[in-house]
């Protein structure tokens, strides 16, 4: 009789294997790259995940997860102004990325490139935290308006759904120079320009 999955096992398994992928590529690992740096069997693999792809999403999940556990509070602190929430948000990401030498770039970039067109449950799943993220910062924009610090007739969505794509073309940029420029560039001017 088969053991029953172990709750540990599996965390192990999206928390090392986030890195791998993040760190290889979602083609460039195998099952066994990732059981190997989990220090877990291969075979025990399937017992968590039904595919290499249903782990994709999973891993997805996890790593937006954690930066909303870690940042999220920022855009809804509301001793500060809602348009003064977002630049420290993207700024506190930034520095996630500066803690790797901006040498990784983001999951979710980076398997959008390379699974949208291959796996429809992560694309699906890739859509959903982005839309999660633009809900986000959509929500702070239609606060300033609100409180009339944002021009009402500018579309929320639309601005929060720019800025997304934005700072995911800078963080990519920033993974091909490995620098931090393009994301100051993004806080500099991308975010006043769109904000104002």
């Amino acid at each position: 009789m088969p053991r029953p999955p172990n709750p540990e096992v599996r965390s192990k398994l999206l928390s090392i294997g986030r890195d791998v992928v993040l760190d290889r590529g979602f083609h460039g690992c195998g099952v066994a790259d990732i059981t190997e740096a989990a220090g877990v069997p291969k075979g025990s693999f399937y017992n968590y995940f039904e595919s290499k792809e249903a782990f994709a999403a999973e891993i997805l999940e996890a790593y937006w997860q954690s930066i909303e556990d870690r940042h999220g509070p920022i855009l809804y602190d509301a001793r500060v102004k809602p348009l003064d929430r977002i630049g420290p948000f993207f700024n506190a990401i930034t520095q996630d990325h500066a803690s790797r030498n901006f040498e990784l770039g983001c999951l979710i970039g980076n398997l959008s490139l390379e699974l949208s067109n291959g796996s429809e449950e992560t694309r699906r799943r890739l859509g959903e935290l982005i839309g999660r993220w633009e809900g986000a910062l959509a929500a702070c924009l239609r606060e300033a308006q609100q409180r009339g610090e944002f021009d009402r007739a500018r579309d929320a969505d639309e601005v929060a759904a720019v800025l997304v794509e934005s700072y995911e073309g800078a963080v990519m940029r920033g993974k091909v120079e490995q620098s931090g420029k393009a994301c100051e560039r993004f806080e500099k001017i991308v975010l006043p320009f769109f904000l104002s």
